[in-house]
């Protein structure tokens, strides 16, 4: 396994200490249950995969490299690097500025670069539309490309089914900075719909079952199909992909509900005629991340702390995990542990942090679970599990 040159500060002794550990007794990843922090009081259950990922680590050495090689040089990202606050903070401390924020809302015009310039693509890659502009403005963006490998797995499988003649359902937020690049290079080849859950796919299966019209379709996906989409002609073929930060449990079922819609239609001994197997472009680390969630599950657990950027797509799908059988409280750091009485949180749903008091059971032992996102440091982590040994023992 590759390992990137990422700064000490993001590491930690105790959380990354056990992750090393946990590898070396389980390289091949058999072992999905959850690691036990035992100190007396209050027992921390961590679980098997959390944190960064591959390309979050590969995002961070490329885009501190590119800081390194250019002194003094104006360096840009095209939107934050990664969801999450520490990590982008850092960059801005360091001179880095965004040219959009994560809406696609632009901060800085592409016309203020200049040659002389550096721009990083995020993690997330970007646009066929904004490459071209780099390009022709003889950038250095592809040098300092940090666009996750996986995502670019996605991207190049598109191409592939959309050359065989598939049309491509991206299973994403069409508002999204991954979605939004992987509907870009998707369209170049094949004809592309976005849906945002299985409720949305139903409608393209209704849709090919042919109890919607295409002009409901067209109102129903205004803005998440590629120009010229045909729905009679392009749902004949089609391939389900992600972005890879959504659930992966439902992307399958995504796919397996499409895959019955034209059984339905067509018959079982011609479905590899009408739906690729794309279970191959579904992200390692976004599984592994979800499966150890649903590992943590089976345990007994009195609150459960998800820590992450606000706008992580990934987090909040662990958060919606944990929710189903916790009181789980969404955190971006230690600084949202007011007191041991009071904690700032995320509603995700209403897209506002809010304060609950009485958070921290008043009990002993305390059985926490304490997990991230897959852009969340290690040193994010330790902080969280450190304010809470601290609040626990004076409140307590």
């Amino acid at each position: 396994m590759r390992t990137f040159q990422i700064p000490k500060y993001y590491k930690s002794n105790i959380i990354t200490g056990l992750k090393k550990k946990r590898i070396e007794e389980d390289p091949r990843k058999k072992d999905y249950s959850p690691s036990v922090l035992d100190y007396g009081n209050i027992q921390f259950l961590i679980p098997r995969h959390f944190g960064f990922c591959y390309g979050v680590e590969n995002a961070i050495e490329i885009s501190y490299k590119a800081i390194e090689e250019n002194p003094g040089k104006r360096i840009f990202l095209l939107s934050e690097m990664i969801h999450n606050p520490e990590v982008n903070n850092d960059l801005i401390g360091r001179g880095v500025r965004f040219i959009n924020d994560t809406a696609g809302n632009q901060l800085i015009t592409l016309d203020e670069l200049t040659p002389e310039d550096v721009v990083i693509i995020p993690a997330f890659g970007t646009t066929i539309e904004t490459l071209k502009i780099l390009e022709e403005k003889k950038l250095t963006a592809l040098k300092y490309d940090t666009t996750c490998p996986f995502v670019e797995k996605v991207w190049n499988r598109a191409g592939t089914l959309g050359k065989t003649g598939f049309s491509i359902i991206i299973h994403g937020k069409y508002r999204h900075e991954e979605t939004r690049a992987t509907f870009s290079h998707s369209k170049q080849d094949a004809p592309t719909v976005i849906v945002r859950d299985l409720e949305e796919a139903k409608l393209i299966g209704e849709t090919i079952l042919g109890n919607i019209s295409k002009e409901k379709f067209f109102e129903l996906f205004k803005n998440k199909h590629s120009a010229g989409f045909d729905p009679e002609r392009d749902l004949y073929k089609i391939g389900v992909v992600n972005q890879t930060t959504m659930l992966a449990s439902e992307t399958q079922n995504i796919a397996d509900y499409l895959k019955s819609v034209m059984i339905k239609k067509y018959g079982e001994s011609n479905i590899k005629e009408h739906i690729a197997d794309t279970r191959d472009t579904l992200c390692y680390a976004t599984h592994d991340n979800q499966k150890a969630t649903l590992a943590l599950l089976e345990e007994e657990a009195d609150i459960a702390l998800v820590v992450g950027g606000y706008n992580s797509s990934n987090t909040s799908h662990i958060v919606e995990l944990c929710e189903t059988r916790f009181k789980t409280f969404f955190i971006s750091s230690e600084k949202n542990l007011i007191s041991g009485k009071e904690i700032r949180h995320y509603d995700y749903n209403n897209h506002l942090e809010i304060s609950t008091n009485d958070f921290l059971p008043q009990k002993k032992p305390v059985r926490i679970i304490l997990t991230s996102g897959a852009s969340c440091p290690d040193s994010v982590v330790e902080a969280v599990l450190n304010r809470i040994l601290f609040l626990y023992e004076i409140s307590v």
